[in-house]
């Protein structure tokens, strides 16, 4: 969802509920938020130095993408995402 939708939905809501509503509404939003969030792992340090040294081995052998390359494959995939979203608001 947009932000700019999210805004118009927001300033909606605010003149059709009661203060009361809007507090049961944000308690029943912010449950919903905390069952679906996705836990983070957390990485032990031992995990993380050896992520660095496969990065620095990468990189050493010239695997590694530029970040004019990196720019470019973000906005594809901005764009795709884009894309999706309309063709599911279409249907």
């Amino acid at each position: 969802m947009s932000t700019q939708l999210l805004a118009n939905l927001r300033d909606y809501l605010y003149g059709t509920l009661t203060p009361d509503n809007m507090i049961w509404l944000g308690a029943q939003l912010m449950e919903y938020g905390q069952k679906h969030e996705k836990p983070q792992k957390r990485f032990t340090k031992e995990e993380i130095n050896a992520m660095l040294d496969q990065a620095e081995a990468d990189f050493a052998a010239g695997r590694f993408i530029d970040d004019d390359d990196a720019w470019d494959e973000l906005e594809e995939l901005e764009r795709e995402e884009k894309e999706k979203h309309e063709l599911a608001e279409a249907v």
